[in-house]
C-alpha cells in the first residue's frame, strides 16, 4: 500500500471538508456537523470498507495546533461582536430576556446530568454544554432567513451575548476546580491566580481600546493580520499557563478589539482565517470521537436533545415576551436559540485533555459531539419552519391570534 505524504494527506482531507461543507450548504444545513462527520470517517476510529481501513489521519496531533488557533479565533470573534455599550444601554430588556432564558435552560442541563448519574462537577460541565447556543449557526441563519433586520434579531443576539458571558465565566470557574484538584489551598491559589488574570484582561479590554487603535494603525494588511493573530494566540496561551481556558482568554481579547476602530478591518481580513482554522477544529473533534463511545451515550444524547429543545423553545419564547416581542417573533426566538455548536465543542475538547475521570475525558465529549450534531440540524430546521409553528400554535389557541 502506498504511504501518503503529509501534503497529500492534507490535500485529501481539505477536499473532503470542502465537499462535505458544500453538501451541507446545499441541504441548507450548518457546515459544523459535516466537518465533524468527516473527522470521524477518516480518523483513528474510522470504519473499514471491504477490509480496508478508511483512516487517513491516525494521529490527531497532526492538526492540533491549527485546531487550537481555530478555538482562539472562534471565541475571539464572539467577543468581537459583543457590544458592551449596546448591552448596557438596553440592559433592562436584555436582563429580563436573559433571566427567562438562563432560568430555564441552565438548570435543565444540571438536572439531566445528575439524573443520569454524573457527579456534580460532571453535571455542571454538561449544563454549560447544553446551555450555550451556537453564535455561528444562529448568526448565519438570521442572515439567510432575512430576520437580521427584525427586532427579534437584536433580542436573540443580546441573549446569546448573556449566554456567552455566563458560559465563559462558568467555564473559567469549573476549569479551575478541575485543574486545581480537591486540595483547598491549591484550588484557592488557582482561583486567585485565574481571577487576577481575568480582572487584568477585563481592565485591558475596557480601558485599552485607544492603545490597540494606535498599535494596529498600520497600513499593511499583512502586518495587521499577523499582529492580531499573534496577540490573540499569545494572550490565549498565557491564559492556559495560569489556569484560564484559552477560549475564555480569546473571548476577552475579542471584546477588547471590539471597542476599537479596527473591527471592520478584522472582519474583512481575518474572517477567512477564522473559517479555515475553525474547520480544522471541528475536524479535530471528529478525529477524536470514538463512534463506540458515541453509541454508548446515544440514549443520553436523545434524552438531552428532547428535554433541552422543548426547554429552549419555552425559555426562548418567554425571553422574547420579556423583551417585548409579539408572539410570532417570540416563537422565532425560541427556535433560533436551539442550535448548539462551537462553545460546547470547545468545552468538550478541553475535557478530552484535562478530564480527570473517564466520564469527563470520554463520555461527555462523545455525548457533546452527538448532541451538537442533532441540535445544529434540528435548530436549523426549526428556524426555517418557525412561522409554520406559529400558525400551528394559532390554530391551537386562536384566542391569542392577532399578534404578529
Amino acid at each position: 500500500m502506498v504511504e501518503l505524504n503529509l501534503l497529500v494527506t492534507a490535500g485529501v482531507f481539505l477536499c473532503l471538508l470542502a465537499a462535505a461543507g458544500a453538501l451541507a450548504l446545499r441541504l441548507e444545513q450548518s457546515v459544523i456537523p459535516a466537518y465533524i462527520v468527516v473527522g470521524v470517517l477518516v480518523g483513528p476510529f474510522a470504519p473499514s470498507l471491504g477490509g480496508v481501513s478508511l483512516t487517513l489521519v491516525d494521529n490527531p496531533d497532526t492538526v492540533r495546533l491549527l485546531a487550537e488557533l481555530g478555538v482562539v479565533l472562534l471565541l475571539f470573534f464572539v467577543g468581537l461582536e459583543l457590544s458592551l455599550e449596546q448591552l448596557f444601554s438596553n440592559r433592562i430588556q436584555f436582563l429580563r430576556a436573559g433571566a427567562a432564558d438562563v432560568g430555564i435552560s441552565l438548570p435543565l442541563g444540571l438536572v439531566l446530568g445528575l439524573a443520569f448519574g454524573f457527579t456534580w462537577l460532571e453535571a455542571a460541565f454538561i449544563a454549560l454544554i447544553v446551555f450555550n447556543s451556537s453564535t455561528v449557526i444562529i448568526a448565519k441563519s438570521l442572515t439567510d432567513l432575512g430576520w437580521i433586520a427584525g427586532p427579534e434579531s437584536q433580542a436573540i443576539l443580546g441573549v446569546i451575548v448573556i449566554e456567552d458571558i455566563l458560559t465563559a465565566l462558568g467555564f473559567a470557574l469549573l476549569s479551575v476546580f478541575l485543574l486545581g484538584g480537591t486540595d483547598l489551598s491549591t484550588v484557592a491559589l488557582s482561583i486567585g491566580r485565574s481571577l487576577l488574570f481575568l480582572v487584568a484582561l477585563l481592565a485591558a479590554a475596557y480601558y485599552g481600546a485607544s492603545v490597540l487603535d494606535r498599535l494596529f494603525g498600520t497600513e499593511s494588511s499583512e502586518i495587521f493580520l499577523v499582529g492580531v493573530l499573534g496577540v490573540g494566540a499569545l494572550v490565549a496561551g498565557a491564559g492556559l499557563m495560569v489556569g484560564v481556558s484559552e477560549a475564555v482568554a480569546a473571548f476577552l481579547v475579542g471584546t477588547a478589539f471590539g471597542r476599537t476602530q479596527h473591527t471592520d478591518r478584522i472582519q474583512r481580513l481575518i474572517a477567512p482565517s477564522r473559517d479555515l482554522f475553525a474547520a480544522m477544529f471541528f475536524f479535530l473533534i471528529g478525529l477524536q470521537t470514538n463512534p463506540a463511545l458515541l453509541a454508548g451515550a446515544l440514549g443520553f444524547v436523545v434524552a438531552a436533545v428532547i428535554v433541552t429543545t422543548v426547554g429552549q423553545l419555552v425559555s426562548g419564547f418567554l425571553s422574547g415576551r420579556a423583551y417585548g416581542l409579539d408572539r410570532r417573533r417570540s416563537i422565532r426566538m425560541g427556535c433560533a436559540l436551539t442550535p448548539r455548536g462551537e462553545f460546547s465543542l470547545v468545552i468538550a475538547a478541553f475535557l478530552v485533555t484535562a478530564g480527570t475521570t473517564p466520564a469527563l475525558r470520554e463520555t461527555i465529549p462523545a455525548f457533546t459531539v452527538g448532541y451538537v450534531l442533532l441540535t445544529s440540524i434540528l435548530g436549523t430546521v426549526l428556524m426555517r419552519n418557525a412561522d409554520g409553528l406559529n400558525r400551528f400554535v394559532d390554530r391551537l389557541w386562536p384566542a391569542a391570534g392577532g399578534e404578529g
